[in-house]
């Protein structure tokens, strides 16, 4: 079974010419970002991912985690793959450099991730928790919490996670019952249970930090009542040693569809005299400070539908080449040819490669707009780019996911009666896929983020600064000589157009119909989705075109790319359009159903 070849050269291209590398190396302390330190990153992290991760993806499905007596034993590997990982330093890459971090650009730090979430999604799952426990404790945490925490997470040593969810609250947090008691030290004890915490117990590292929704005796109902505690598995001694076993643990794990070595744990807080827990920032803000997880949970989420995705096109093409089976219609004396030959599996292939790379480019333009937001000097440039982050997160997390799950599932219709057998390996990327859409926010909460606060509550202004973007390209294409191009830009500037159109039905009906709109929210979401991610793609094609006039690049990869470009145009941009009338006509049926008409 083939394993994970990081796509390099189309990270490169993205990176250097959609993006641009000058999106942040031309900010305060990232001047070092030159195309050769890129690359170089690029190749030492797919050794590791090819080498190390990928050849344990199917090791850790067919051996899930266990649990026994409250301890978690992972799979055969994954603990020596974990220590490789962390030894090779690349688990501190985006972490603060005062705390022993790297301090890279999101931007860069996106296609490595993006490798180890192709390679082994269940393993990334470990870091990429950390690191959204790191971001938390480091941005409002007190300096007594970063100096005793952040260190030894940094490193590796110790790993964190995020801990939500209860198992009467679901994804409605304002229906948290954790409970956190102040001691006379300052610290506080916490009782309570939370479910669905991945890696909340394992047995890579000696230590496990958890950051803990709970409410403080006399707190507020409902969010405003939340604040968020800072939950080692073992005390921690002023010296930095570890102390005593605190009162948490894991009483049992999850079996699942998916993602099987990643443990996925039911927690318990204070079965005895409660839990010890610090107080993140300040009382009753715990939500809000939740959320700096949270966004960045939800890009690597994104991200992980771009992984996977990524993955099962290489496995479907492999196969393609590989299977011999019927003759290619419309060719005169063929004989039995591989599958790749036969117009629908080109249909099938192209829709994978199209859409995966309509999503990376759009990931990646999204980090490189949130390193701007954090790290820009000009306060107002700043405000305008976390604008633009919180606009595009939701649709790079919503609609990158759910091409994450179809594109795995082509990948099963390439391989036909064998994508169904486990031993071909294609059907674990669907099972693992699954879960992304459901991480973090379902579909369905993005996109009513999306509609709401994000274009409904500032009346559509960020969308269609986002559009104007996406105009100037279609323009451009649509004025080409070249008919490919010009057909690209007709294509988009159709989209763009009823994109446009959906967003001002929106700021027109969102505050005197909601239910309507929401009733249209995740075909708001896919149609821009498809709008933003066709614009990476005719970004993509304009600039490869303008190499292979200069004779520049690789011309088959040159090509190719403007071929993606264009299917996407033919067969994806298309379909916005009738998108936007599910959209904007569709909430009526919707709003008409009753319980008893299902």
């Amino acid at each position: 079974m083939a394993e994970y070849i990081a796509p390099i050269k189309d990270m490169q291209f993205v990176l250097k010419h959609v993006v641009g590398l000058d999106q942040v190396n031309t900010l305060p302390g990232h001047e070092e970002i030159t195309e050769d330190v890129v690359d170089a990153i690029l190749e030492e992290a797919s050794k590791l991912a090819h080498e190390v991760l990928s050849p344990l993806n199917i090791t850790g499905d067919k051996n899930p985690s266990k649990w026994k007596d409250g301890v978690v034993t992972t799979p055969p590997g994954f603990k020596d793959a974990y220590w490789q990982y962390v030894n090779s330093g690349w688990g501190n890459i985006l972490s603060p450099a005062k705390y022993g971090g790297q301090e890279l650009p999101h931007m860069i730090a996106t296609p490595v991730e993006e490798m180890w979430g192709s390679a082994n999604l269940a393993f990334k799952l470990c870091p990429m928790l950390t690191q959204g426990a790191i971001e938390a404790i480091a941005h409002v945490g007190p300096d007594a919490l970063r100096e005793k925490f952040l260190p030894n997470m940094i490193s590796g040593k110790w790993t964190g996670t995020m801990n939500l969810t209860e198992p009467q609250a679901g994804s409605d947090l304002s229906l948290v019952r954790t409970k956190a008691t102040p001691q006379s030290d300052g610290t506080f004890r916490l009782k309570g249970q939370k479910i669905f915490i991945t890696y909340g117990e394992h047995d890579y590292t000696e230590n496990i930090i958890h950051l803990v929704l709970a409410r403080i005796d006399g707190a507020p109902e409902g969010v405003k009542g939340i604040s968020l505690f800072v939950v080692p598995k073992f005390n921690v001694k002023p010296d930095g040693s570890l102390g005593d076993r605190n009162d948490v643990k894991c009483v049992s794990i999850e079996h699942k569809l998916g993602i099987h070595a990643s443990p996925t744990a039911v927690m318990a807080y204070g079965e005895k005299d409660g839990a010890t827990g610090y107080l993140v920032g300040e009382a009753n803000r715990g939500l809000e400070y939740m959320f700096i997880m949270m966004n960045a949970a939800r890009l690597s989420v994104g991200l992980e539908g771009v992984a996977i995705a990524e993955r099962a096109y290489q496995r479907a093409l492999a196969w393609s080449r590989e299977r011999l089976q019927g003759k290619p219609v419309g060719v005169k004396g063929a004989t039995t040819a591989p599958i790749v030959q036969h117009p629908d599996v080109k249909r099938m292939l192209l829709t994978m490669k199209s859409i995966t790379e309509a999503s990376r480019a759009l990931a990646y333009w999204t980090s490189a707009i949130l390193d701007r937001a954090r790290e820009h000097p000009d306060e107002e440039e700043r405000r305008r780019s976390q604008a633009m982050v919180d606009f595009l997160i939701p649709i790079v997390k919503g609609w990158s996911t759910e091409n994450g799950i179809d594109v795995a599932s082509l990948g099963i219709q390439v391989h036909g009666g064998m994508g169904f057998i486990e031993e071909t390996g294609a059907a674990q990327h669907l099972r693992d896929a699954r879960i992304t859409t459901i991480y973090e926010g379902t579909t369905g909460i993005q996109a009513n983020d999306l509609v709401g606060r994000k274009i409904g509550r500032e009346e559509g202004r960020t969308a269609l600064v986002v559009l104007a973007e996406v105009d100037k390209v279609a323009a451009q294409l649509s004025g080409e000589g070249d008919p490919t191009l010009k057909d690209i830009g007709m294509a988009l500037a159709t989209a763009a157009a009823k994109a446009r159109e959906t967003v001002q039905w929106i700021s027109r009906n969102f505050a005197t119909n909601a239910p309507a709109v929401a009733a249209g929210s995740t075909y708001v979401l896919k149609l821009l989705g498809i709008t933003f991610g066709g614009w990476m793609l005719a970004r993509s094609a304009q600039i490869a075109t303008k190499q292979l006039a200069a004779g520049e690049g690789d011309a088959s990869y040159l090509k190719g790319k403007v071929l993606t470009a264009r299917f996407f145009a033919d067969h994806i941009l298309s379909q916005v359009p009738a998108l936007a009338i599910a959209a904007t006509k569709g909430g009526e049926s919707v709003l008409a159903v009753e319980e008893s008409f299902l």
